[in-house]
């Protein structure tokens, strides 16, 4: 088990959240008093090791490495944040950088609010539903379209990342970059994952820029092992640092992104207009209890709420008293999971197009009505229900590939961070500007609609922010004091990879690592994907005769990254199946 001791902090209770309104504590007396004693989780079997001033988890030890620098120079833990990002966006191209958004939520421990920072890119003033169409007017076959000038949004990563720093840093902005700077000149080694992309079969391994970033002076594709140096992104993190967010969306880096989007194939419709006006949205987090726990996620278009409702469909089943080897809990799992979708699917999106019915999702009536819905064998792929406030949608057609990477930051002081970042699938659009690749997000839109009188919830429009899997978690416990954080990338599996360590770490009692370690099962629709090789026999056997027959595929790639904090100590998990890892700063 990974674990380092919990900062000290102190034993008054916090003041007041913006997430914790009257409604919302009379509901959790509630369910407190419906509910038997909770279970105190296991005790952790860790050895403390010295006093730590922070922990940073992340998908690549130089990141891990930039942040840890930053908090040993006295940062916070966004702070820390801001640093790993810029080294991710260098040594992990394929999942995240500047020309990408981000979902962040941050726990202030001088307050004990919760606030979520939500920085997903948006499409362009001038987009249209036929934005990603063929000169013929038919929608362009996604391997096309994400190579497309029309398929960047308005970069967020930046400017989310700035309002988060600014609202929780202590260090100077351009005390962020040093580490990243000094790096992406001298170069680092290349890493068997990111040799895999770079080797890969998807359409943006062959894409111009993608080839000519990643060959050598002989014209040959990297190898693992081999140093690779971004001296153009050194000069973008300088700019950036001197100049901040108004650098990078005003003036030469804004012309260069609208530029690049404008060039064949299929040129896009950004403007320095669209770049200049970007702003990240701010808002109180959504936040629901879970056993002796609250936890909160940010607000659509993210899909926290899917996250929400399937650890509440969860709840209501007897999970809690089986365990990993038990066939019938992944059942439970699995239906519960091809509910959550059905639901997630047809209605969430940008809040500021479409209303998306949280609290109708939510409901405790609506949630134990779905749960009915969970019989003894799978049937056909559920159709969605009908929450409280639900809009009239067509039927939704969004194919999400996977990507992304996910970060924990804590500092000394108890705040912490939980973020995860995109520039969507791998190497987003293929079109690299100075040192940064740029995104393929506006292809998470339903662009292929189904028929019917009304746009699907997740339609194309202009300003529009595409929905988003990213669900970035924080748990508290029920005084509002921070407990842990956890987040994955994974496209459309997220939620399912969130939920399978929540289950293994909340219901199960599993240490952190345990719980990442867990096989991953994503149910959705008709389709049962996961790691099915990491399923004993009998329990693929058990869930056939259930009607789960579990296939291999879009199961394989979680990016897990977590903190939790058990008998005082603050145990930290990074995923197996990438190469991330956690560290303290000396």
């Amino acid at each position: 088990m990974n674990a380092i001791p919990c900062p000290s902090r102190s034993a008054a209770a916090p003041r007041a959240r913006r997430w914790l309104p009257a409604a919302a504590l009379c509901l959790l007396l509630v369910l407190s008093a419906c509910r038997s004693a909770p279970v105190t989780p296991a005790a952790s079997a860790a050895t403390p090791v010295p006093a730590t001033r922070g922990i940073v988890v992340a998908a690549h030890p130089l990141a891990v490495d930039a942040g840890t620098a930053v908090l040993r120079r006295g940062g916070s833990a966004i702070d820390a944040a801001v640093a790993v990002q810029a080294m991710l966006g260098l040594v992990e191209p394929q999942s995240s950088g500047l020309g990408g958004g981000a979902m962040i939520l941050v726990y202030d421990a001088s307050s004990g609010e919760v606030s979520s920072y939500v920085g997903r890119e948006a499409a362009p003033a001038l987009a249209t539903p036929q934005l990603l169409d063929d000169e013929a007017g038919n929608p362009l076959p996604h391997s096309r379209a994400m190579l497309t000038g029309r398929a960047t949004g308005v970069p967020g990563a930046v400017a989310v990342f700035a309002a988060a720093q600014r609202d929780h840093g202590r260090l100077r902005w351009d005390q962020l970059f040093d580490e990243t700077i000094a790096r992406a000149e001298a170069g680092f080694e290349v890493t068997p994952r990111l040799s895999e992309h770079i080797h890969g079969k998807f359409p943006q391994a062959s894409a111009p820029d993608v080839v000519a970033y990643f060959s050598n002076d002989q014209g040959d594709a990297l190898e693992v092992g081999d140093l690779l140096r971004n001296p153009a992104y050194a000069d973008t993190l300088r700019t950036l640092a001197e100049g901040g967010e108004a650098a990078f969306y005003h003036g030469d880096i804004a012309r260069a992104i609208v530029a690049r989007t404008h060039q064949p194939p299929l040129g896009g419709a950004m403007s320095e207009r669209d770049l200049a006006d970007y702003k990240p949205d701010t808002s109180a987090p959504i936040c629901r209890p879970l056993r002796e726990y609250v936890l909160c996620v940010p607000p659509p278009p993210t899909s926290g709420v899917g996250l929400l409702q399937l650890m509440a469909l969860l709840d209501g089943t007897d999970i809690d008293q089986r365990g990993p080897d038990d066939p019938q809990a992944w059942f439970l799992f699995a239906e519960a999971s091809r509910v959550m979708y059905a639901d997630r699917d047809q209605y969430v999106g940008d809040p500021r197009f479409v209303p998306v019915p949280v609290d109708g999702l939510l409901d405790p009536a609506y949630v134990a009505a779905r749960r009915a819905l969970v019989g003894d064998t799978a049937g056909p792929a559920p159709a969605p229900g009908h929450p409280e406030g639900a809009p009239a949608a067509a039927g939704d057609r969004t194919d999400e590939p996977g990507g992304t990477s996910h970060m924990v930051v804590v500092d000394a002081q108890g705040n912490a961070v939980s973020i995860t970042t995109t520039i969507e699938s791998f190497f987003g659009s293929g079109r690299m500007v100075d040192g940064f690749f740029l995104n393929n997000q506006l292809t998470d839109f339903s662009w292929n609609p189904a028929a019917g009188p009304v746009p699907p919830a997740n339609a194309i429009a202009g300003g529009k922010r595409p929905r988003s899997s990213m669900s970035p978690a924080i748990l508290l416990d029920r005084d509002g004091r921070f407990v842990g954080a956890i987040g994955s990338p994974g496209g459309s599996a997220i939620p399912a990879y969130i939920a399978k360590t929540l289950v293994g770490l909340v219901y199960w009692h599993l240490p952190l690592q345990e719980a990442v370690d867990l096989p991953n099962l994503v149910a959705r629709g008709k389709h049962f994907n996961g790691e099915a090789s990491r399923f004993a026999p009998a329990i693929r056997e058990a869930l056939a005769r259930r009607g789960v027959d579990v296939q291999a595929g879009s199961g394989e790639d979680s990016g897990l990254h977590g903190v939790f904090l058990r008998d005082g100590v603050l145990e930290w998990a990074a995923d197996p199946r990438r190469e991330g890892t956690g560290r303290s700063p000396e």
